[in-house]
């Protein structure tokens, strides 16, 4: 029995609550449910459609439609994608929760992606970042063992900042808590390692002396948990200082990770359990990349390759 009394805007927050409280979802991706519907009911409430009973298939349609040909700023494909799977997962939950007796999105199809190759740099590439965070003053050694821990895990960047002390384990293991809070546990390599040893001892002391007691691992120079954003400027600093001529991110070092391990041998559903991949067809894009690497180096290397 359905509920159709029920106002969008109600079944919008039912749903947010839902996603945040019984599903675990961080307050970033909350924000990001909560915009996504905020613009289809917006358009909803445009047609005079206030209660969900009211949407039809046509409705989802339209919205799709707007989205990529809207003439002040049409949508990328993949922002597209995104944004219609929140008003999919939203009519699932009409469904479930029996507020709406069909669901009208199920078969509204985002549009197809061109797919994107993940972007990772050499070995010597990455070896040249790391070095240029070499020093013995705080900041450096606080910040090789930032960008150390990050290839050495493939951590996202929200990661490795939301770290604390104890989520190193025996200290050649990190315990790391991605998307909707999934923990998974990480070997970390003796180069990590000992970064983050000398970080310990002759940094992070010295940083938790200038603000107040927190257990954040890794630290700024008030005292406080670095954040995402100076994450980013500690990599584009270190990225500037190698002089490699490249645009470098957090996800650089993420993709470098997995795309090294498998070109090294390492089995995809191993790098798949250390990304936090819930699905092993999001970690096998990066065999493509190692594929792409084999046939270049074969073409170059065999005489009746070209």
């Amino acid at each position: 029995m359905t509920s159709g009394a029920v106002d969008i805007a109600v079944a919008v927050d039912r749903y947010l609550r839902h996603v945040s409280i019984e599903r675990g979802l961080s307050p970033n991706t909350v924000q990001a449910y909560r915009r996504d519907l905020g613009a289809y009911t917006d358009m909803l409430a445009g047609r005079g459609i206030h209660n969900p009973s009211a949407i039809a298939t046509q409705d989802v349609v339209a919205f799709a439609h707007e989205l990529r040909t809207r003439h002040e700023r049409p949508l990328s494909a993949s922002s597209t994608a995104r944004m219609l799977s929140s008003v999919r997962s939203w009519h699932r939950f009409l469904l479930d929760e029996s507020i709406v007796e069909v669901d009208v999105a199920s078969e509204v199809q985002p549009p197809k992606q061109s797919m994107r190759l993940p972007k990772a740099i050499s070995i010597e590439q990455m070896e040249s970042v790391l070095s240029a965070t070499d020093g013995d003053d705080v900041q450096s050694l606080r910040d090789k063992a930032l960008l150390e821990l990050l290839y050495a895990t493939g951590a996202r960047i929200s990661e490795a900042v939301a770290l604390n002390v104890d989520d190193l384990v025996d200290g050649d293991i990190v315990r790391l808590f991605g998307k909707g809070s999934k923990q998974r546990i990480v070997p970390v390599g003796s180069f990590a390692r000992s970064a983050i040893d000398a970080y310990l001892v002759r940094a992070r002391p010295i940083f938790s002396a200038r603000g107040a007691a927190t257990p954040a691992l890794f630290l700024g120079s008030r005292g406080h948990r670095v954040s995402r954003q100076n994450a980013w400027l500690i990599i584009r600093a270190a990225a500037e200082r190698a002089k490699l001529g490249l645009e470098i991110s957090p996800h650089t070092f993420r993709h470098s990770f997995a795309t090294h391990l498998l070109a090294g041998g390492a089995d995809v559903r191993v790098v798949q359990e250390l990304l936090g991949h819930s699905s092993v067809a999001t970690t096998q894009i990066y065999t493509m990349v190692t594929a792409d690497t084999l046939r270049d180096m074969y073409t170059t290397a065999h005489p009746r390759a070209r």
